[in-house]
C-alpha cells in the first residue's frame, strides 16, 4: 500500500502537484485520470523518488519513501513508464534487468531469477520474444517485455503509465487482465489510463486530477454519479447496461441550443 499525505511536488521553478491525499490499497487497481499535464506522471514518478518531493509524507508498505534507499525502494515498487531508450539486446536480457534490486554485485543470475523472468514473460503474453533484439521489436512487443520486465521484478507495488500505449484491443485487454490478476493477489496496482471507458471499466477506485490537485478519489460507480469527469473532461459520459455490467461511453458535449 502506497499512502501519499499533503503531497506537493514539481520541477525547478514549477509546482505541479499540490495538497494531494490518497492512498492507493493493496488488492485493488486504482486507476489515476485526468486531462494532459493534469500531474499523472509527475504522481507515479514522485512516488519512485524520480520527481522531488516538496511538501509532504510519502509511505510505501509502512516505510517513509524519503528512508528508503533507492534498491529497498526498488524491492517495494516497480515502474512501467510512458517511454523508455530502447537498448540494444535481447528480450530475454532486458525482463532480466527486474531481477538487479534482488541480486547483490556483480550481478549473477541465479536459477530462480531465470525461471522468474520466463514465468514474467509468459504472463505478458512475450513468450518468443526472448531472443529477439529489442529495436528489431515493434512497440507493442517491447511494451510487452517491458511487462515481463515489471512483473520480474516481484513488487507489491505496482505504478504503470499508459501501459496500453503501443497495443491493439486484444493486447490491451490482456495487459488488463494481468494487473486484474495482480490486484487479485494481493498487489496495490496503480495504472494511469487516457481512456475514461477503460478506466471506469477496469477500476476498483478512480482518482481524478486536474490542475495538480486531486478532484476526487472514490468507485467509479460514485465518480460517475458526481459529475466531475463531465467537469474535468468537458464531455458528456454516458453509459448503457449490458449483460455483463454498465458500459460506458463519452460524446461531445455541445453548447444548449437557443431557445
Amino acid at each position: 500500500m502506497i499512502e501519499l499525505k499533503q503531497c506537493a511536488a514539481g520541477y525547478p521553478g514549477r509546482r505541479v502537484l499540490e495538497g494531494v491525499d490518497l492512498v492507493l490499497p493493496d488488492g485493488q487497481i486504482t486507476v489515476l485520470a485526468g486531462p494532459n499535464a493534469s500531474g499523472k506522471t509527475t504522481l507515479l514518478r514522485t512516488i519512485l523518488g524520480l520527481e522531488p518531493l516538496l511538501e509532504g509524507d510519502i509511505v510505501v508498505d509502512g516505510c517513509l519513501q524519503g528512508a528508503l534507499s533507492p534498491r529497498e525502494l526498488a524491492l517495494r515498487a516497480s515502474y512501467l513508464p510512458q517511454s523508455r531508450p530502447v537498448p540494444n539486446i535481447t528480450g530475454g536480457r532486458m525482463v532480466l534487468h527486474g531481477r538487479f534490486p534482488h541480486l547483490s554485485y556483480p550481478r549473477r543470475y541465479r536459477p530462480q531469477d531465470l525461471q522468474i523472468a520466463r514465468e514474467a514473460l509468459r504472463e505478458a503474453g512475450a513468450e518468443g520474444l526472448e531472443g529477439r533484439l529489442m529495436p528489431a521489436l515493434s512497440g507493442g512487443q517491447r511494451q510487452q517485455v517491458y511487462l515481463a520486465m515489471l512483473l520480474a521484478q516481484q513488487t507489491q507495488n505496482v505504478l504503470l503509465d499508459e501501459p496500453t500505449a503501443y497495443l491493439d484491443v486484444a493486447h490491451q485487454f490482456r495487459l488488463l487482465s494481468c494487473a486484474r490478476r495482480l490486484a487479485d493477489r494481493g498487489r496495490a496496482v496503480v495504472l494511469v489510463l487516457h481512456d475514461l471507458c477503460q478506466a471506469l471499466r477496469w477500476a476498483d477506485r478512480l482518482a481524478v486530477l486536474d490542475g495538480g490537485r486531486l478532484q476526487m478519489a472514490d468507485s467509479p460507480e460514485k465518480v460517475f454519479a458526481s459529475g466531475v469527469l463531465n467537469r474535468v473532461f468537458g464531455v458528456e459520459v454516458r453509459r448503457f447496461q449490458t449483460p455483463n455490467g454498465w458500459q460506458y461511453y463519452c460524446e461531445e458535449r455541445r453548447p444548449p441550443s437557443p431557445q
